[in-house]
This record gives structure tokens, C-alpha cells and sequence, in this order.
């Protein structure tokens, strides 16, 4: 049996009708594409390949909803695109877009893709058919890796001290994102985007935003110029930039831009042809919906009449002032009314499991096929906005205190009499011989494979519910965290590998003596007091650490402080190869270095593989 399940509102839901628009606008402009279409990193491993994808040129078939088959089928054309005078974009060559504005001198890029390597090849594509043009300047409109990762290739192609400009709060959230949870947000992410997945037409079919992440080689440049307010003008390489800042919204900094000369409106990730998320599933923290909306209210009001072409760092542009401001008000209201009857039915008392079954959107918006679930669901965002508002707990006592996945798990199976019995009705959900409930059968097998974890029948049986709910979803990233998910039920989570992301690096000393604190196994800290005095020569700047109480705290610090068990002398990337070696050979310090031993000692390596759909 084949699931019905809709990523964004449910089964039956109206049909945004194809009149072709999307494919011409997705067309248009179109220059050439990489050949062959294969990004590979230094040693010649395939870091991405677009020729995988040609099967979706083929009718949808039945393992796939229509809807996302075609929507595949679009932002899988990859190749260099005429936007407007003087500005050209590289899509299908990574998830999301890389944008180049040509000055006086050179090229302005806005954004950077996932890895070095797709950067890089997308410049080289570029100045193939352009001429070769140096990086004059980068723009940077918000801290989502898929934006800022290749930042290497980029800087390889720039002058000399290449100024970078980004929202402000840009550092902070790429750290928080990326750094802080991101061994949590990446074993997610692999879910999210199919990583694991081959492409295929029961396999990976895209990601509904763009096709699929890259996985070459991501770094991380702190901004050179930060946009503080709306209305800020930057001229880079002879080209005037005006900004608005849209905090809040896709991501926590993050702004639009507008070029004047060529009457071109980026919209960041604010605008795309697709629900975005308020909430994503690999984790993030959850969008205020309600000021999405009214920024892109601002956005219509400051730049709607003047703008001739509107285009995103994903998906293609928008053409002509009509369609331009007619699209943002599509994607708008879509944002309100989201937000606003959400909050009405969390008022009426329903739940958010509830409230994602009961709302709908209204036919004239959900008919607009940029604002499809193709990437965000109504299901899934309406909970977020809940969460937003409300939190983890829906009210009920019942769900104050329950047990954890695999203690639940062992009494509903004892419940049912067994693990025999539960798999026969779960058999029965499954709709063997007639139809069934696979959304439930998924429910009860859950609880049976964390109850009977070694129970081969159990797995299978949960794949088989998973890839059924796949093959019916509308909604990219839901279809693959069901498929990743039966691929694991099988196989097994995925081996451990060394982080290809180069981010730590980057960041200031006060960040990552901030991502040291999390890693802190705070029960084997109990009992410490230590301290420690850093000195980063080439900063200036004295860093006091303490442990206590199982808390690492740090702070900056003065000579009269004193008083530290330990006192080390370094520069920031000495810092950083003590704390990766526990090495002091070579560092000038004063004390007991039995100190940074315990340290580091009681610092608990994440765990890049944890399970998921297992105990």
C-alpha cells in the first residue's frame, strides 16, 4: 500500500494549476551548464552530481507525488542564468544559489554555497562564458551553511583583503547553528536532506528548496562590514546595494538587497517557490512567522514598485513588476495567515497535533505553487508556530511525565501481549489484503522497535511503513527522513566520519571556549575546581577559565586577577592545537599542566552517529 500522506496539509488538498510559468521562468536566461555535471574536491571524490538526477525528466511515477517529481525536475536544471543586466546566477549546482553582480573591477558573489569545491566550479563556469573577473566582494545574507560554506572557493577567485559584508548577528548564529548544536543538527540534517539516500525514483528526489546538499569542504570568513539598519547603501566595485535587514525571520540575521541600476530585488531565503520552514526538522530555532509576514510587507512597500525582477539564493527569479509584487504577496499572506489562525486555534484550547490536522489554506493561497510544502509543511510549521508561543507541552497532565521511547515502548508492547502480537496488528495497519492505517502502523512499530530493538521482523515491518508514507509525500524533506529512516531500520546508522567543516577555526576565542562548555560531561566535573588563565598573544586578551560545580564559565580576565592553577601563553591558533592535542610542548605556561589534562579529560566527544530510529 502506497501512503496518501501531503507534506503540507493533507490528503486530497488542492492542485496548484501548471500553466508552465514556473518552467519558463526556471528556463530563462539560461547560458550553459557544467559539463559533465559533476563537482569532484581534490582527490576525486564526487562531492556533487547533478547528471544523477536526469531520471526526473521521466512521468512521475507512482513511488513519488507528482508535485515534488516536478518540482525536482525543476531545481534540478543546473547551469550559469542571465537574471538582469549585469547579474547572472549558478543554480542546480549545490542546494541553494550562488549570485554574481558584475562591477567596475570584477564580480560581487552573494553567497557562497555549501563547499569550496561547488563554489569554485561555479565560478570557473561563470568566467567561461563572462571572462575571467576577480572577486571584487562578497555578500553573506545569512549564517546557513548552505550560504557561507564554500566561502574558500570564493576567497580563492578575490583581491586582496576582499571585503565581506553580512547582517548583523551574522557570527554569532553561525556559530550557534553550526557550531554549539551542530553535531546534534548535522546527524538531523542527514535525515532531513537524504544524504545517505541514492538518487533514484524510490530514492532521493531532491529537497524541494534545491536539489541536495554538496559535501565538499565548508569553511567559515568572519564579515569584514556588518548591515546594521534598513536602509543602509553600500557601494562594492562601482555597484550601489541598498539593504533591509530581516531579522527574525528565515533565519535570526539575515537581510534582502536591492541594486538599484538593474531594478534586481534579492530576497535573501525570505521569498522562495516554496512553504519554507518555521520550524525546520534537522532543528533550529523556531521563525517568528508573524514578523516574516511583515517584512516582506515592509518589502513590498519600500521596493515593489520599483523592482523588475526578484530573485532568492534558491529556486529561479521572478520577472516583470506585476508578478514580482504578486509573488511576495503570495508568500506573505501565506506567513499571516499561517501565524495568525494558528494562534486563533491555539486560543480555541486544540493542540498542536490538532491544530496541524484542522488548518488549511485558503484555496486562492494555496493554489499558488511558490507556496506549495515542498520544503516546509503546513503540518510541521503550524507546530513550530506552537512552539513558538506555547513550548513543548501541550497543557494535559497525561504528557507531563511520560517514560522515555523505549520504557513507553516495552509496556504498550507488553500491553498487546508480546512483540508477536503487536507486529500481527501492525500487519493488519498496514492494510495486507485491504486498506490500512500506515500512519499508525508507524506509530506502533516505533514502539515495538525500541521495545524489542533486536527483533528483525519489527524493523522490517517499520521500513515498510516508512517507505509507504514516503512515496506519498509532498514535502521533500519529510519523504527523506521517512526513507533515510527505513534505510537505518535495514542497515544501520551511518559510520562515523571526521567533519569536513573547517568552522572552529573561524571564530572568535570567546566562541570557542563557548563550544567547549557544552562538551563538559557534567557529572564527572562534580567534583573539580580548576582553573585557568589564557593569554592569546596576537589578541591581547587574558581568558580566566574555571570549572566548578561541573560548569565551565569563562570570562575576559586581567594580570590582577591571579590566582590560577594555570596560566598558558599562546597565539589563537596555538589555542586551538593545545586544545585538540593537549599538547604544551612549545607553549610558554606557568602552574601544574595536570590542569588542562583534567580539563580536557572530562570534555565528551559528540557522537556524529547516534541513533535515531533505534534505542
Amino acid at each position: 500500500m502506497t501512503g496518501t500522506l501531503q507534506g503540507s496539509a493533507g490528503p486530497g488538498t488542492l492542485q496548484p494549476a501548471d500553466d508552465g510559468q514556473d518552467r519558463r521562468d526556471a528556463e530563462r536566461g539560461f547560458i550553459a551548464a557544467l559539463e559533465p555535471g559533476q563537482v569532484t574536491d581534490a582527490n576525486g571524490r564526487v562531492v556533487y552530481d547533478a547528471e544523477a538526477y536526469s531520471f526526473l525528466e521521466e512521468a512521475p511515477p507512482a513511488t513519488a507525488h507528482s508535485g515534488l517529481w516536478g518540482q525536482g525536475r525543476l531545481v534540478s536544471r543546473q547551469g550559469l542564468f542571465h537574471v538582469a543586466e549585469g547579474i547572472y546566477q549558478v543554480r542546480g549546482l549545490d542546494l541553494a544559489n550562488l549570485t554574481l553582480v558584475e562591477g567596475d573591477e570584477g564580480v560581487i558573489v552573494i553567497d557562497a554555497l555549501t563547499s569550496a569545491e561547488c563554489a569554485d566550479a561555479a565560478l570557473r563556469l561563470y568566467q567561461a562564458h563572462r571572462g575571467v573577473r576577480p572577486v571584487t566582494a562578497v555578500i553573506l545574507t545569512h549564517p546557513h551553511a548552505d550560504h557561507f560554506g564554500g566561502i574558500d572557493g570564493v576567497l580563492a577567485h578575490a583581491v586582496p583583503r576582499v571585503p565581506v559584508v553580512a547582517p548583523e548577528g551574522f557570527l554569532e548564529h553561525a556559530v550557534s547553528e553550526n557550531v554549539l548544536v551542530g553535531p546534534a543538527m548535522g546527524r538531523r540534517a542527514g535525515f532531513m536532506y537524504g544524504h545517505r539516500l541514492e538518487a533514484s525514483p524510490t530514492g532521493h528526489i531532491g529537497c524541494g528548496l534545491g536539489q541536495r546538499l554538496s559535501t565538499g569542504a565548508s569553511a567559515l570568513a568572519e564579515p569584514t562590514d556588518t548591515i546594521r539598519e534598513t536602509g543602509e547603501v553600500r557601494v562594492l566595485d562601482g555597484v550601489e546595494i541598498e539593504f533591509q535587514l530581516t531579522p527574525e525571520t528565515e533565519a535570526p540575521a539575515e537581510m534582502n538587497l536591492y541594486l538599484p541600476a538593474s531594478r534586481a530585488l534579492c530576497m535573501a531565503e525570505n521569498a522562495v517557490h516554496t512553504m519554507h520552514n518555521i520550524v525546520t526538522l534537522r532543528g533550529a530555532q523556531v521563525r517568528d512567522a508573524r514578523q516574516w509576514a511583515r517584512y516582506l510587507t515592509e518589502t513590498l512597500e519600500r521596493y515593489g514598485s520599483r523592482a523588475e525582477v526578484a530573485f532568492a539564493t534558491h529556486h529561479w527569479p521572478t520577472w516583470g513588476a506585476g508578478p514580482v509584487q504578486a509573488f511576495l504577496a503570495g508568500q506573505r499572506d501565506m506567513y499571516a495567515y499561517l501565524h495568525d489562525q494558528t494562534v486563533r486555534l491555539i486560543n480555541r484550547g486544540l493542540t498542536a497535533r490538532e491544530i496541524a490536522e484542522e488548518l488549511v489554506l485558503p484555496p486562492d493561497l494555496e493554489a499558488l505553487g511558490a507556496n506549495r510544502g515542498y520544503y516546509g509543511s503546513l503540518s510541521h510549521n503550524v507546530k513550530g508556530i506552537y512552539q513558538r508561543y506555547l513550548g513543548w507541552f501541550d497543557g494535559n497532565p497525561a504528557h507531563l511525565w511520560e517514560h522515555p521511547p523505549a520504557e513507553e515502548g516495552r509496556r504498550w508492547v507488553q500491553l498487546l501481549g508480546g512483540t508477536e502480537a503487536a507486529l500481527a496488528h501492525a500487519r493488519e495497519l498496514l492494510g495486507q489484503g485491504g486498506e490500512g492505517d500506515v500512519r499508525f502502523a508507524a506509530t506502533l512499530l516505533g514502539h515495538v522497535v525500541f521495545a524489542d530493538p533486536d527483533s528483525p521482523q519489527a524493523r522490517s515491518l517499520l521500513a515498510q511503513a516508512f517507505t509507504s508514507l514516503a512515496y506519498g509525500c509532498e514535502n521533500a524533506t519529510w519523504r527523506n527522513f521517512y526513507l533515510t529512516g527505513a534505510k537505518e531500520l535495514l542497515d544501520g546508522p551511518p559510520p562515523a566520519r571526521p567533519p569536513r567543516q573547517k568552522l572552529v577555526g573561524a571564530l572568535p576565542v570567546e566562541q570557542i571556549l563557548d563550544s567547549l562548555t557544552v562538551r563538559v560531561d557534567g557529572p564527572r566535573a562534580w567534583d573539580l575546581d580548576l582553573s585557568i588563565d589564557w593569554h592569546v598573544t596576537d589578541e591581547g586578551a587574558l581568558h580566566r577559565l574555571r570549572l566548578f560545580r561541573g560548569v565551565l564559565l569563562h570570562r575576559q580576565g586581567s594580570a590582577a586577577d591571579g590566582g590560577a592553577q594555570l596560566a598558558l601563553r599562546t597565539t589563537r591558533k596555538q589555542l586551538l592545537a593545545v586544545l585538540a592535542t593537549g599538547s604544551l610542548e612549545g607553549i610558554d605556561f606557568e602552574g601544574d599542566p595536570a590542569v588542562l589534562s583534567t580539563l580536557l579529560q572530562v570534555l565528551e566527544a559528540p557522537d556524529p552517529a547516534f541513533p535515531i530510529v533505534t534505542p
